[in-house]
């Protein structure tokens, strides 16, 4: 029973683990038993299909971008044609053909005519249709960031949860069944109801320690769904809880969402596309000017021919649909207001609400810190002193149990509040 207690009077002198916010280093899955919270994270990040998704999503967003860039660079393309034919009047061969002129079949001495050449085109001027399409490939990439980024927190978030819920029923289960296994040795009087009075209070607590080894059960599967492991893997996680206190007001951390939510980023962006979207459906309306230049040699038996050209284009496109495009994108762009609106509210009350239960509870986590040290000395004191039966004895301790449980779950509630709080700023303190 000693052992018991001071192991858990320990709980109020460890020092908690604090995870840290660069989970970037790989984590051997091997290495799944007894795991600490950064280790878990950097475990259940490696395993998540959506985050590696998100990910992918990055790799694929940033090649868009480099394609982007190589539109303003001019555009090659080597040709070279064997074409059989018969013509009574010059043709040109359709463009799988590369749109090469024939002569008629009557002026060459065969039907065969071959052709090898280099053709270069070069924007000089595309109404800003190059320039848009970058920007929105580059807004497109730190539109895939945020996202990355959102579902990153989203795992995380539910790691720490899972892993602070494990940490707590292991720690609750081992206090719970050490006591009763303590308590159910002892003798007690033979007075008939006092009796029945201590039989009901030892199935109590026998009750508490089966539900506390239920909970734990449901919470290491919970953790191995976090984990994205099997179900039947053996798992662990080291640890101790203890209050944790948050400094800082709440304009300060309102502050800070709004600069490391992912998903207010994101709206931006959204925005940011929208504009640009507006711009380049506006840009119809002016021409596209273009140089293109080649080189070919030509002939009907050898290629001893030489063409050569520059040409200077000018193309205006006419969409039937150009005003409605601009409408359209328009609209698009009032919405996008819209949602970034209401995303920055969403993420006020996300904040205001984590920021006061992280205040009641790292409060609360204290106050029953100091109750149930007070209760231990006093138990500690008493199982040295006096004899270790009776009803009195008993139903002292049962109030102890329910004074440890409810420190524990304190304990709990002010490190989920914590990490609630740290997704809702967006960023781990």
């Amino acid at each position: 029973m000693k052992k018991t207690i001071l192991l858990f009077a320990v709980l109020a002198l460890v020092p908690a683990l604090h995870a840290q916010s660069d989970y970037g280093v790989r984590f051997s899955s091997l290495m799944n038993d007894n795991l600490t919270l950064e280790n878990a994270i950097r475990l259940g990040l490696e395993n998540n299909s959506q985050f590696l998704t998100a990910k992918e999503e990055i790799t694929i967003a940033e090649q868009k971008l480099s394609e982007a860039k190589f539109r303003y660079l001019p555009q090659f393309a080597v040709q070279g044609t064997a074409t059989w034919y018969k013509a009574d009047s010059p043709l040109v061969l359709p463009e799988a053909g590369i749109n090469r002129f024939l002569p008629a079949t009557d002026t060459l001495d065969g039907h065969h005519f071959y052709g090898v050449g280099v053709t270069g085109t070069q924007y000089l001027y595309s109404g800003g249709r190059i320039s848009g399409t970058l920007k929105s490939a580059r807004a497109n990439f730190k539109q895939a960031q945020s996202r990355y980024e959102t579902v990153r927190n989203a795992v995380v978030l539910d790691i720490k949860t899972s892993f602070t819920r494990l940490l707590y029923a292991q720690q609750q289960a081992a206090f719970t069944e050490g006591l009763y296994q303590q308590v159910k040795k002892w003798h007690y009087a033979a007075d008939p109801w006092a009796r029945v009075r201590e039989q009901a209070l030892l199935a109590r607590l026998k009750a508490q320690s089966h539900m506390a080894q239920n909970e734990l059960a449901q919470a290491r599967l919970a953790m191995l769904v976090s984990l994205n492991k099997e179900t039947n893997a053996p798992l662990s996680v080291s640890g101790t809880l203890e209050p944790v206190v948050v400094t800082g007001d709440l304009p300060h951390f309102e502050l800070w969402a709004t600069e490391f939510r992912p998903e207010l980023k994101s709206a931006i962006y959204a925005l940011e596309l929208d504009s640009i979207a507006i711009d380049l459906a506006l840009s119809k309306r002016y021409p596209d000017i273009l140089i293109n230049a080649s080189y070919e040699r030509v002939g009907d038996k050898d290629l001893d021919d030489e063409n050569k050209q520059v040409s200077l284009a000018v193309r205006l496109p006419l969409p039937y649909t150009f005003s409605q495009q601009v409408t359209q994108k328009k609209a698009e762009q009032r919405k996008s207001t819209l949602r970034r609106a209401a995303i920055e509210d969403e993420i006020h009350i996300q904040v205001v609400s984590n920021y006061e239960q992280m205040i009641f509870w790292q409060t609360e986590a204290q106050d029953r810190q100091e109750t149930f040290n007070a209760l231990s000395s006093l138990v500690q004191r008493n199982l040295k002193n006096t004899p270790k039966s009776g009803l009195l004895v008993l139903e002292a301790l049962c109030d102890y149990l329910q004074a440890g449980q409810e420190y524990l779950q304190a304990l709990r509630e002010n490190h989920l509040a914590k990490a609630r709080l740290e997704w809702a700023v967006g960023k781990d303190f």
